[in-house]
C-alpha cells in the first residue's frame, strides 16, 4: 500500500505544458458519473489522477464542462451511461427518480451510490438510499461506497484524510471490482457485507464525534461543581463575611482556580479503572471474566479522558501567565508595596519563596509530561511505535504524570490545609478534595507493585487461573515478566 499511497493526484505524464490535464490514454477503463456537483467534480479529479478514462453526465453539460477536468468527458446523461460498466450515482435521492428514463441503458451495470442522508432524512426513511436506488434499478448492481469520503480528502488524498471506504452490496463480484477501484485510487476498502449495512454506512457520517460525548460531559460536569464550590469559598464567603465585593474573580481567577481540579481528576480518572480491573481479576483469580460493562466502557474512554485533562492543564497554564497581566493584580501590588513603605518591613518569607519555586517547578514537568502523552496519542505517532514503547509512554510515564501533579498540588496546600482560616462556610480547601481519587489511585498502584500481589497478578494476565487446570510458574527471568500485557 506505500505505492498506492505515494501516488500523487494527478499523474505527471497527465499534465500539460500549461497546468490543464492532457489526454487519458485510450486503454484507460472507463468510469460514468451521473452529477456535477462538488462531490462529482472531486471524484472526477482523483479518477482520473487514478488513471481512469472519465465520462460525465449532466443535463446540462455545456454549462457544467468547463467545472470538470479537461480530459474528463462531460456530456448528457445518456450519452454517458452507454459504455462504462461502472458508474458512480452522484445526486440527492430526491433526484434518483429522475434516472429512472436511463433504465434501459443502466441494465446490468453497476450503480455505486456514494450519497448520503440529512439527520433528519435518515430517521424519516426506513430503507437507505441505497436500498432505495436497488428498488428503482432491479436489473442493476447496486453497491454503497464513497459516502464516507469528503470531497477535500478525494482532491488532497488519502494521507490528508480517512483511507478507509466502507463498501457493501448483495454481489460479491461487484464488490471485487469497486475495491480494486478504490485500491486504484489509494484508498483501503472494508467489506461491510451485504446491502442491508448501507443504512449503517449511511450513519456513519452523521455521528458527530461519539468517543467524545461521555468524556466531555464528565468534564462539564466537574467544570460546573468546581466552579461552584469555588465562587462559594472565594467570591461568596468574603461578600457575606466581611462585605467584601469580589464578583471580579469570576471571568479568570475562579476559572484558573477550577482548572487545574478538573485536569487533576480526570488525569485520576485514566488511571482509576485499570485499578478497578487489576482488583477485579485479582478477586476472581482469571482474566477470563469480561469486566462489567460500566468498566468496559470506562476503559474504552480513557484516551478522550486523558486528552480532555491535557487541554484543561494547558488553559490552566495559560492563564496563571496572564495574572500579572490583569488590574487587579497591579492594584494589588501596588497596595502591597505602599503597606511596606509606610510601615518600613521587610516582606521576605523564605519558606514562601521555596514553595512557589518547588510548585512552580513541578507544574512545568507535570505539564511537559501530560504532553508527551497527548503527543503520542495521534495516530501518526501512535502509528510509529511499538507495543513496549507506547505502553511505555502512556502507562509509565502517564503514572509519573500523576505523581508529578500530585506533588505539585501538595506544594500548594503546604500547610494550609492544617489553618482554620483556609475552611470558608466549614468547606475544605479545594486541593484537599481533589486529592481523594489520585491518592487512591497511587496507594494502589504501589500496593499492587508488592511480590504478593505483582506475581500473582501476572500469573492471571499470563493465563492462569485460581480453580482452572492452568497451572504454572512464572519465568525467573525478570524482563519476560515485564513484557507480559498488561491488557
Amino acid at each position: 500500500m506505500s505505492g498506492e499511497m505515494d501516488k500523487p493526484l494527478i499523474s505527471r505524464r497527465l499534465v500539460d505544458s500549461d497546468g490543464s490535464l492532457a489526454e487519458t490514454p485510450s486503454k484507460a477503463p472507463k468510469v460514468g458519473i451521473l452529477g456535477s456537483g462538488d462531490f462529482a467534480r472531486s471524484l472526477a479529479t482523483r479518477l482520473i489522477g487514478s488513471g481512469f478514462s472519465v465520462v460525465v453526465g449532466s443535463r446540462n453539460p455545456k454549462r457544467t464542462a468547463g467545472l470538470f477536468p479537461s480530459s474528463a468527458q462531460v456530456t448528457l446523461r445518456e450519452e454517458a451511461v452507454s459504455s462504462p460498466e461502472v458508474i458512480f450515482v452522484a445526486v440527492f435521492r430526491e433526484h434518483y427518480s429522475s434516472l429512472c428514463d436511463l433504465s434501459d441503458q443502466l441494465a446490468g451495470k453497476i450503480l455505486v451510490d456514494v450519497s448520503n442522508p440529512t439527520e433528519q432524512e435518515h430517521l424519516q426513511h426506513r430503507e437507505s438510499n441505497a436500498e432505495y436506488l436497488a428498488s428503482l434499478f432491479p436489473t442493476c448492481t447496486v453497491v454503497k461506497a464513497f459516502n464516507v469520503i469528503s470531497a477535500w480528502t478525494l482532491q488532497a488524498g488519502p494521507r490528508d484524510g480517512n483511507r478507509q471506504v466502507p463498501i457493501c452490496s448483495d454481489q460479491p463480484e461487484a464488490k471485487r471490482t469497486v475495491s480494486e477501484m478504490v485500491h486504484a485510487m489509494g484508498f483501503m476498502p472494508v467489506d461491510m457485507g451485504s446491502l442491508a449495512s448501507a443504512r449503517e454506512v449511511e450513519a456513519m457520517p452523521l455521528r458527530l464525534l461519539p468517543g467524545w460525548k461521555v468524556p466531555t460531559l464528565l468534564a462539564l460536569g466537574l467544570f460546573v461543581c468546581f466552579y461552584a464550590y469555588n465562587f462559594i469559598r472565594d467570591v461568596l464567603h468574603p461578600y457575606v463575611q466581611h462585605g467584601k465585593n469580589k464578583f471580579y474573580k469570576l471571568p479568570v481567577s475562579v476559572v484558573n482556580t477550577t482548572l487545574p481540579c478538573v485536569a487533576y481528576v480526570l488525569l485520576s480518572l485514566v488511571y482509576l479503572p485499570g485499578v478497578l480491573a487489576a482488583t477485579l481479576q485479582l478477586r476472581r483469580g482469571t482474566k477470563y471474566r469480561r469486566f462489567p460493562d460500566w468498566l468496559d466502557h470506562w476503559l474504552q474512554h480513557r484516551k478522550q479522558i486523558g486528552l480532555l485533562s491535557f487541554y484543561c492543564a494547558a488553559l490552566h497554564a495559560v492563564y496563571s501567565f496572564c495574572l500579572p497581566l490583569l488590574r487587579s493584580s497591579r492594584y494589588e501590588l501596588v497596595n502591597l508595596a505602599v503597606d511596606q513603605v509606610a510601615n518600613k518591613s521587610h516582606l521576605w518569607v523564605e519558606e514562601e519563596v521555596w514553595r512557589m519555586e518547588i510548585y512552580v517547578s513541578l507544574g512545568v514537568l507535570a505539564l511537559g509530561t501530560l504532553s508527551l502523552l497527548a503527543v503520542t496519542s495521534l495516530p501518526s505517532i501512535a502509528n510509529s511505535l511499538n507495543w513496549r514503547e507506547f505502553s511505555f509512554v502512556q502507562s509509565t510515564l502517564g503514572f509519573v504524570a500523576l505523581v508529578l501533579t500530585t506533588l505539585h498540588t501538595l506544594t500548594y496546600g503546604w500547610t494550609r490545609a492544617f489553618e482554620e482560616n483556609r475552611y470558608k462556610f466549614y468547606l475544605p480547601p479545594t486541593f484537599t478534595l481533589t486529592l481523594l481519587v489520585p491518592c487512591v489511585v497511587i496507594l494502589a498502584k504501589a500496593l499492587f507493585l508488592l511480590p504478593c500481589f505483582s506475581r500473582r497478578l501476572a500469573k492471571i494476565r499470563r493465563g492462569w487461573e485460581k480453580d482452572g487446570a492452568i497451572k504454572f510458574v512464572l519465568p525467573t527471568d525478570h524482563i519476560l515478566v515485564e513484557k507480559t500485557s498488561h491488557v
